[in-house]
């Protein structure tokens, strides 16, 4: 099958792919159809590697409401609010709910998903499900397990063991929270604990880490201390850290060090961060955001996520990469041209490094042809006018599609 006239990652060029056997076989300017070849033209498109969701909880999606709604805004009272929605889980739930969004995400034209999965719950019906659900799906979604502790390692009865039980059930990645453990003693030893278990089991990590205002959560230190001594290095993601958004300069200088010495990668919020960070403040009120510009200029791996999609901490959501990016770039001041024009790298190519997916991701001959397509020439274009996603292949086959959105005037 050949793909004619695409502008692939903002090419200046159009440029031609074939795709056989589902992997990009040729990739260049003015291949040749062979006899009796299929050839689609792209009409000179932008065609992206897919969008990847690098932080996403699909357990609790679409939970918003139920049975309370989150009136303060603030990330404590959402976890309250999902404590009393963890009573009502089932299986069919679960499987009901996540089944929608992750249908949502493909029409976005999304394929990767790292999902968090609450497991400080004795049945762990959450984890149990999201791995049948991780099986059913893959055709359209590959998606990649948290085993995440809400309520704590530590802090909530069993946890560690929890955490290991879900580890052997098949749970890809191992989670934390250090900032709602109880005391700063045990947010340490949780820590100390996932990453060893991590290392012991040859899993990724990903906390949440430093999920607040206060200056004085200084989880990230001890994540990036522990990733570099056990040598996971980019095995190991920090998620959130909007307190490093409250650190003071002097702190942040000597922590940008030893974060460049443990290369963990980072994975921020906007979308929600915004929205549940700076609660506590009058004026002026904080952002709540990471600081994405200065962790990027010091060759750090950062990658955006959605968080939430209509749950107990964010009241709203489609799924889509875009809205994430857009808002990023405003309140992370990454507003230049070539900031927005290459801003599509925040949720692809990082994420990618963020999940690990090495060779199975990218557009390059001989690797699996996942690709989108966009109605706009460039990422700059698509972002500033919401370009719909005309098309997203999976292997070489067409998993989902869509149309561009016509406006006229009347008069």
């Amino acid at each position: 099958m050949l793909f004619k006239n695409a502008y692939i990652e903002n090419s200046e060029k159009r440029i031609d792919f074939r795709v056989t056997d589902g992997k990009f076989d040729l990739i260049s300017e003015n291949i040749k159809a062979f006899p009796n070849e299929e050839v689609i033209d792209l009409g000179s498109k932008l065609v992206l590697p897919p969008f990847i969701e690098s932080h996403v909880h699909l357990d609790t999606s679409l939970t918003a409401g139920d049975p309370c709604w989150n009136k303060s805004g603030t990330l404590f009272e959402g976890i309250e609010c999902w404590g009393k929605r963890k009573d009502k889980l089932t299986k069919e739930d679960i499987k009901e709910r996540v089944r929608k969004v992750v249908r949502m995400q493909a029409s976005n034209g999304i394929q990767f998903v790292r999902t968090h999965v609450d497991v400080t719950d004795p049945t762990l019906i959450a984890m149990e499900t999201m791995l049948e659900l991780r099986e059913e799906l893959k055709n359209i979604m590959e998606i990649q397990i948290v085993a995440f502790p809400q309520d704590g390692i530590l802090s909530f009865p069993n946890g560690k063991q929890l955490m290991i039980d879900a580890v052997k059930m098949g749970a890809d990645v191992v989670g934390a929270i250090p900032h709602f453990e109880f005391t700063r003693e045990y947010s340490v030893e949780s820590l100390n604990f996932a990453l060893q278990l991590a290392a012991d089991n040859d899993k990724l990590v990903d906390v949440h880490c430093d999920e607040i205002d206060d200056e004085a959560s200084r989880g990230l230190e001890t994540v990036a201390a522990r990733a570099l001594e056990l040598e996971l290095f980019d095995k190991v993601t920090a998620s959130h850290t909007t307190a490093m958004h409250s650190y003071n300069n002097a702190y942040v200088t000597r922590l940008m060090r030893l974060l460049k010495m443990s290369r963990i990668n980072f994975v921020s919020n906007p979308l929600v961060n915004t929205h549940l960070q700076g609660r506590m403040d009058t004026y002026p009120k904080r952002r709540g955001i990471t600081r994405v510009k200065e962790l990027i200029e010091a060759g750090i791996n950062v990658s955006f996520g959605n968080d939430d999609i209509f749950d107990p901490w964010y009241p709203m959501g489609t799924g889509s990469m875009r809205d994430a990016v857009f808002l990023g770039l405003h309140v992370c001041q990454l507003m230049g041209y070539d900031d927005i024009m290459n801003s599509y790298k925040l949720v692809t190519t990082n994420a990618a490094k963020t999940l690990h997916l090495g060779n199975r991701y990218g557009i390059e001959e001989n690797r699996p042809a996942n690709f989108i397509v966009l109605d706009a020439k460039n990422y700059y274009d698509a972002l500033n006018h919401n370009a719909v996603v005309l098309s997203s292949y999976k292997n070489g086959k067409k998993i989902a599609e869509g149309k561009s959105a016509e406006k006229q005037v009347l008069i």
